[in-house]
């Protein structure tokens, strides 16, 4: 159980962040989640999260940029008064040939992805020093492991979030603080849901488990490694993809 805790998360109104958020809640944490722009649905996370009885947060912040970083995290502090948990699950694609892909392009996924999980895991280490105690979950991707054509700035940006993450863990495993990773696969989510059924169809042929997973699949995992259970687990990359990168 987690009552008592405060979780932030990143891109939490859709998807996997929002999947995070329900689970997290369900087992009793505070929420304060950001998003992009789609205000509908933060709104309607944010009362599918009330109706969990838990407090929650949801504040509109770009994680590429730092002082919307500062500011978001200063608001969490201000009204929850700590930080347990932060689960930088904000991700962004913008896929193409590496020989015909834009410079823009390239920083725009890298800022989101690698740039955003890393200013996000700074504004969260300073509390979590203090209280010598938290939980940092970063979501990486199986790609990061075995590359993907057409995602080279995709695969970098989670390549580089593996790296933070085991960095992150020497730097502050000595405080309390543990940090992981999780790669997911193939989740039905809205991003992969543009897919075209070929691609998708190609990639189900790898997974063992002969299926795609499911943002719960994910939030499951998340939850496992913001508990106590996980208490002596640090600087690991959990992979939630069906056996798909075996």
């Amino acid at each position: 159980m987690l009552k008592g805790k405060v979780a932030i998360v990143t891109g939490g109104s859709r998807g996997i962040g929002r999947a995070v958020c329900v689970k997290l809640a369900a087992l009793g944490a505070d929420i304060a989640f950001s998003y992009a722009g789609n205000e509908a649905a933060a709104q309607e996370t944010k009362a599918a999260l009330e109706g969990l009885g838990v407090k929650v947060l949801a504040m509109r912040a770009d994680v590429s940029c730092g002082e919307a970083v500062d500011a978001f995290f200063a608001k969490v502090l201000e009204d929850f008064g700590k930080i347990d948990i932060l689960v930088n699950n904000a991700g962004v694609t913008k896929d193409g040939l590496a020989m015909r892909m834009k410079e823009a392009d390239f920083d725009r996924v890298v800022d989101t992805n690698l740039k955003g999980a890393f200013l996000c895991c700074k504004a969260a280490a300073r509390p979590m020093m203090k209280q010598r105690s938290g939980r940092m979950i970063n979501l990486a991707s199986v790609v990061a492991l075995r590359g993907n054509a057409g995602q080279a700035n995709y695969c970098a940006s989670k390549a580089g979030v593996i790296g933070l993450t085991k960095s992150l863990a020497k730097e502050l495993g000595g405080r309390g603080i543990t940090v992981n990773a999780i790669a997911p696969g193939l989740i039905e989510t809205d991003m992969t849901a543009v897919l075209p059924e070929e691609n998708k169809a190609a990639m189900l042929a790898t997974i063992p488990l002969a299926r795609a997973g499911r943002p719960e699949d994910v939030a499951e995992a998340a939850a496992f490694l913001a508990g106590d259970g996980a208490a002596y687990i640090t600087g690991q990359v959990l992979r939630v993809d069906g056996g798909m990168a075996m």
